[in-house]
C-alpha cells in the first residue's frame, strides 16, 4: 500500500471513527510497531482471510465451530493487535464488511461470496456468545 493510500486510510479512520476509545486505543498500540510487527500483522491477516475462503468454500457451516472458530480467530487478532474488540463491536464489523464496498470488494475478489460468508461467521460467532 502507498503511503498516500495509507494516509488516505488513516484519515478516514479518523473522520469516522476519531472520536472513539477503539480509534484511540489503536492509535497508541499501533504507534510503536515496527515494520516486522506490521508484517507479522499483514502475515497473521492474510492467513485468517485465507481460511476464511478455504472454510466457505469447503462448504463450511458460517455456523459450524471450525468456521466460528475462524471468526474468533479474526476477533482476537483485532483485539490484539489494535483494540479491544468484543463479540458485539465485531458483530458491527461484520455489518461493514458487506456495506462498505471497499470491504466487499477485498473478501469478495479473494472469493465470489466470502465478505457475507465472513459476516455470518463473525455473526454466529457473537450469538453463541452473547
Amino acid at each position: 500500500m502507498s503511503d498516500h493510500t495509507e494516509q488516505r486510510h488513516a484519515d478516514e479512520a479518523r473522520e469516522r471513527w476519531g472520536h472513539t476509545d477503539a480509534h484511540e486505543q489503536s492509535v497508541a498500540r499501533t504507534a510503536s510497531y515496527s515494520e516486522s510487527v506490521w508484517a507479522e500483522i499483514k502475515a497473521e491477516l492474510e492467513s485468517i482471510e485465507s481460511d476464511f475462503a478455504d472454510a466457505m468454500v469447503q462448504g463450511i457451516a458460517p455456523d459450524a465451530d471450525a468456521a466460528r472458530a475462524l471468526a474468533e480467530r479474526a476477533r482476537l487478532h483485532i483485539d490484539r493487535r489494535y483494540y479491544a474488540c468484543s463479540h458485539e463491536m465485531h458483530a458491527a464489523l461484520a455489518d461493514m464488511y458487506t456495506a462498505d464496498e471497499r470491504f466487499r470488494a477485498h473478501y469478495d475478489d479473494r472469493v465470489e461470496g466470502l465478505a457475507e460468508y465472513v459476516a455470518a461467521t463473525i455473526k454466529a460467532n457473537a450469538a453463541r456468545h452473547t
